[in-house]
């Protein structure tokens, strides 16, 4: 296959990647499963401290209980610290490498740490394989939502059996310590961290196109069951394995069912619909409008629509696509934030000084592409209207995924339409090609390419184990003599290939803003 060629080709490049595929392949062969004890039995031959031979008491099936050397913390009922000591004051589980979890899972190494908790590479001694464990908070409102994402991924488990539909395998939950943990099978690294490692240069549409119909097999499964991922990101796609193309969408911590929503403040920014923004009604074309953003950014190495706020954002949009349409703007409950009693967009600067013209960029411009089978799916995936944008079943069906012209065209409803394609829409102001943002000045070392917002709540996906304190999301760990600040020197790349250069719009990213539930027990 052309895609996985292309896969390893990458991966010959870059010495991390053939260090964590080597050590990936060890770590699955360390891995095996144990023969069960009793408790009594484990408290005879195990070396436990204080706490754990009462606790120990509780779990009918042991099968590790921690490594030798693992500097164990001990428990006392008595202390004043956060849950016996065993947790910080943020409420985050204390992780110590060798030790276990529920006595059959052995902590390996910190993959990531966010808003909800904490994710752990782990070997599953029952079974003998390597798990990803989420870790949540002991706070209630990450616990009632960790509860909705367990009953999604059990549903998701139900619809999936034979793991046909590059969703993340869910293999177990528990209870440990107070936390909810949720159990999933370990895969690699994200395909922000993927775009990355190809310093920011985006890839061939071969390759996009393996992609595409992996993810759109994912939502096509959604769709049929009218579930919400609503956090759609390079972050939250994961590698399977660092030398192959096949992908896994995970993090359904933020999911719904259509008609369950809870929030109305979701998605990650560069990914948010405009219904979103605007606060408008939303469904489940939201999530093709994330997928619009993510395969451009696949192609480009950087994000299309990199908004510093929301009002930058619906700017970034509508430089592109135009304004919406009047119906849309009306139906919008925050309308007054982007646009004035007339309805013209409000005028918005960025961070550098930056002006946003409606309709003064094209879609073929912007990506700096030529393949009109990838523009036009983007076109349809970025409609503003999200009854009139491409829907998973029918973009299945495009050209950019069968390679062959459809006979007969994608229905789109009736309603209000452009009159030309946004993907090759003719310039309002002048007709000269405007050239794309100017790169913001250099960065200081170690900058972040996407800064956290001011929560300063970090959201981190499992993929890859860090060092120490693990770092937060899109963090790009490149210092100034780094070619992503400033410019990246990339390629404008179509079928065949012709080179130019693209710049690197600056921006941060929102973390959904998670809404305290009614208490509901716990599982049993």
């Amino acid at each position: 296959m052309v895609a996985e060629e292309e896969m390893r080709k990458l991966g010959s490049r870059r010495k991390e990647t053939e260090l964590a595929a080597r050590t990936l392949d060890a770590l699955r062969k360390r891995a095996s499963a144990k023969e069960r004890v009793s408790p009594q039995d484990a408290i005879r031959i195990a070396v436990l401290n204080i706490y754990e031979r009462g606790e120990i008491m509780d779990y009918k099936d042991i099968y590790f209980c921690g490594t030798q050397n693992a500097a164990k913390v001990v428990g006392d009922v008595q202390s004043d610290s956060p849950n016996f000591g065993y947790d910080d004051e943020r409420g985050d589980y204390s992780i110590v490498p060798g030790d276990h979890l529920a006595y059959r899972y052995e902590i390996i190494d910190i993959l990531g740490k966010g808003s909800f908790g904490q994710v752990v590479r782990c070997i599953d001694h029952k079974t003998g394989v390597l798990v990803a464990v989420k870790i949540i908070r002991n706070k209630k409102r990450f616990h009632q939502q960790a509860l909705v994402e367990v009953n999604i991924l059990q549903k998701l488990r139900e619809w999936d059996p034979k793991n046909k539909y590059s969703m993340v395998n869910f293999t177990h939950s528990f209870y440990f310590r107070g936390h909810l943990c949720i159990s999933t099978e370990l895969l690699d690294m994200n395909l922000y961290e993927f775009i990355k490692s190809n310093a920011f240069k985006g890839f061939s549409l071969k390759l996009i196109r393996r992609f595409t119909k992996q993810l759109l097999s994912s939502l096509n499964l959604l769709k049929q069951h009218k579930v919400i991922h609503c956090d759609l990101k390079p972050e939250n796609i994961l590698l399977r394995h660092p030398l192959h193309s096949e992908i896994k969408v995970i993090d359904f911590g933020s999911s719904c069912f259509e008609n369950e929503k809870v929030y109305t403040y979701i998605q990650s920014r560069f990914y948010r619909s405009p219904e979103v923004i605007l606060g408008m009604t939303y469904g489940m074309p939201i999530d093709m409008w994330s997928l619009g953003c993510i395969l451009a950014e696949l192609f480009t190495g950087v994000p299309i629509f990199p908004g510093e706020n929301e009002q930058e954002q619906l700017a970034c949009i509508m430089e592109v696509f135009g304004p919406p349409e009047k119906h849309l703007i009306e139906k919008s409950t925050r309308k007054k934030l982007f646009f004035d009693s007339m309805g013209k967009p409000r005028l918005t600067v960025s961070s550098k000084g930056r002006r946003r013209r409606p309709s003064s960029k094209t879609l073929q411009q912007v990506l700096k592409c030529d393949d009109d089978p990838f523009l036009d799916f983007l076109g349809r995936c970025l409609r503003w209207d999200p009854d009139r944008r491409m829907k998973p079943d029918e973009a299945i069906r495009h050209e950019f995924i069968t390679g062959q012209k459809t006979s007969v065209p994608i229905p789109l409803p009736r309603g209000p339409m452009r009159d030309s394609s946004p993907s090759k829409r003719v310039n309002s102001f002048n007709a000269t090609p405007r050239p794309l943002p100017e790169p913001p000045a250099a960065a200081k070392a170690n900058t972040s390419l996407r800064p956290r917002d001011a929560t300063g709540v970090s959201n981190i996906s499992p993929m890859r184990p860090v060092a120490g304190m693990p770092a937060s999301r899109r963090t790009s760990g490149v210092s100034t003599t780094s070619s992503i600040t400033g410019s990246v020197a990339g390629m404008k790349r179509t079928s065949t290939g012709a080179a130019a250069n693209f710049s690197i719009g600056a921006g941060n990213m929102d973390i959904l803003r998670i809404a305290s539930l009614p208490s509901i027990p716990d599982l049993t």
